[in-house]
């Protein structure tokens, strides 16, 4: 089993990632039982006869990584059996619930289970709103049944007498455009405009988004003429759309000069936004650049993240400039958004092959400090 496998079935591992700590809380005493089990058909049965407890039913990160777990180790008659076992508390509980049970379907990639649940809410004392039809919408484009959204989106409201909402059409226009309709995407807004739906800067978004990704920017203007009509202000992901756009175009002047404008303007640029100028001109050897770039990041109190520093530290040590590379390697390891160990190793190699012994064997006591990197980083040869 490979490291990464491990690192998944921990059940630590899930719990911690979306924020779980470990204080006491009315739910503490889920945890234990339930998210630290590491035999998986244990897991089911705990979970099933801590079901029968409101608050448990009411906290959704239980399900979602206990349902993730699962999906993960491909145990999906396991995800049924918990979910199906659910139906038992949809007389007595609202269409959140049921819907949550929808999507967590979804998540697994079983369409079909979210699609039975879905009709047989109506044997159910659970009514059936767009709420939950959303939630089918969503189960289709998380499993990649993409033309069953548009399916389900065109079938449906006529039947439960349903009218779909700005998160439906969000979830249509998103279908399409994974399926490489980027023109019926486009077309939902005058589907939504007919019926009196407002886009709004998710709907603009994903049609950005797909547009950049197709390098298609004239009709990305389009998109912004139309948020421009519908007093949609963008947001910082709109412009990093176009400002990714730009950079996989090598238009960097273009680029730059996008950045510098929401300097002034606004939305502030964030961390993706420098990002992505750091890689191109470490792409283009352009040190010099790249490290103002860096600066001006600090500077404007954005905070570099595992690909800032995996993309300038290789440029550094590349360049000879193992001073700023040292320091970026002990700030990327006291803040923890660990580089690769190949990243550690380069600036290690580099050191050694500078004579600066000493600098390379501190940074390799540091790196072996923490869990990650213990076992992997090596002392050069010849610097024991």
């Amino acid at each position: 089993m490979s490291s990464f496998s491990r690192l998944m079935r921990n059940p630590n591992f899930l719990l911690l990632s979306r924020g779980f700590s470990s204080s006491p809380s009315i739910h503490t005493s889920f945890w234990s039982p339930i998210i630290r089990e590491k035999n998986l058909e244990t897991l089911v049965e705990k979970f099933k006869e801590s079901s029968s407890d409101e608050r448990f039913r009411a906290t959704r990160y239980l399900y979602d990584v206990a349902i993730k777990r699962l999906s993960f180790a491909k145990e999906f008659s396991l995800i049924e059996e918990i979910l199906e076992y659910q139906k038992k508390y949809l007389d007595n509980s609202s269409e959140g619930f049921a819907s949550r049970l929808i999507s967590l379907y979804g998540k697994s990639g079983m369409f079909d289970h979210a699609s039975k649940m879905f009709y047989e809410l109506g044997g159910f004392k659970c009514p059936r709103t767009v709420k939950s039809f959303n939630a089918l919408l969503t189960a289709a484009l998380d499993s990649k049944n993409f033309e069953k959204v548009g399916e389900i989106f065109h079938k449906l409201p006529s039947e439960l007498s349903v009218d779909p909402n700005v998160i439906s059409y969000n979830i249509l226009v998103q279908s399409l455009w994974k399926m490489g309709s980027l023109d019926n995407a486009f077309s939902v807004l005058e589907l939504m405009e007919k019926n009196g739906v407002r886009p709004n800067l998710v709907t603009f978004n994903t049609l950005l988004k797909g547009f950049y990704v197709e390098s298609r920017f004239s009709d990305a203007e389009k998109i912004w003429a139309k948020m421009g009509e519908c007093n949609c202000n963008p947001d910082i992901v709109s412009f990093n759309y176009k400002l990714q756009a730009l950079v996989s175009e090598r238009k960097i002047e273009e680029a730059v000069k996008l950045v510098d404008g929401l300097k002034s303007e606004g939305p502030k640029p964030d961390t993706f936004s420098y990002n992505a100028l750091i890689k191109v001109f470490c792409d283009d050897g352009n040190l010099e650049e790249a490290k103002r770039i860096y600066s001006e990041l600090k500077v404007n109190e954005c905070a570099p993240n595992k690909f800032t520093f995996e993309t300038l530290i290789p440029c550094l040590w590349e360049k000879a400039e193992f001073d700023m590379a040292v320091k970026l390697c002990k700030e990327c390891l006291n803040r923890h958004p660990f580089v690769s160990v190949e990243v550690l190793q380069g600036v290690i190699d580099g050191l050694a092959k500078e004579s600066r012994i000493e600098e390379a064997k501190a940074l390799v006591e540091l790196g072996l400090s923490m869990s990650q990197y213990r076992s992997r980083l090596k002392v050069p040869s010849g610097a024991e």
